[in-house]
């Protein structure tokens, strides 16, 4: 039995409500960036006091970022990351493989752009990307196994559901950032 199939996500309302999920998402990255400088998107907000409150680049770059590289693993294509341009985009003055779960302070500070669309493009073409792998997902795929290194083993659904999940905490992070910013909405 193949994983991929051409029924559209209403068939399986399971695949229709992470697409919803992850739609949220995206329209509150848009309500984030709303009204934004490319200045205060390169800023994080209370660097003295909590640095680990990230800058919106950072988080819209780090969001794009992990769904890009979750996704295409899954898929079995290579990255927007490369494929689509946007590692020369960006240019950042990291390396290609920076675990940006992991980043410090420092290191999330050098996600800075010169352009609010690159970080809109890039988020619009990993959430595409996103949507476009669910709905080519049978039921029965998001009951695979997919990896074994955890307990209990991961399935597709489940890896589905944590990506959307980060994608979700970091939307809302965005929001937050943004009010720290001191700008309205």
């Amino acid at each position: 039995m193949s994983e991929h199939t051409d029924s559209p996500t209403n068939a399986n309302p399971y695949l229709g409500l992470l697409e919803a999920s992850l739609d949220r998402s995206r329209e509150r990255f848009d309500r984030a960036l709303n009204g934004v400088t490319v200045e205060q998107a390169n800023t994080q907000p209370t660097p003295e006091l909590a640095p680990r409150i990230d800058s919106l680049s950072w988080l819209a770059w780090h969001t794009a970022r992990e769904i890009d590289m979750q996704i295409s693993a899954l898929a079995g294509t290579e990255m927007l990351w490369t494929a689509a341009g946007f590692k020369e985009r960006f240019a950042l003055p990291l390396p290609d493989d920076t675990e940006d779960w992991r980043h410090t302070p420092a290191q999330a500070a050098l996600v800075r752009v010169a352009d609010l669309t690159v970080l809109t493009d890039y988020l619009d073409a990993a959430y595409a990307l996103a949507r476009h792998y669910l709905r080519s997902l049978s039921p029965q795929a998001l009951e695979e196994v997919i990896d074994r290194a955890w307990t209990p083993p991961v399935t597709r659904g489940v890896r589905l559901a944590s990506i959307i999940d980060d994608a979700a905490q970091h939307s809302g992070q965005a929001v937050y950032t943004h009010r720290l910013l001191g700008l309205p909405g």
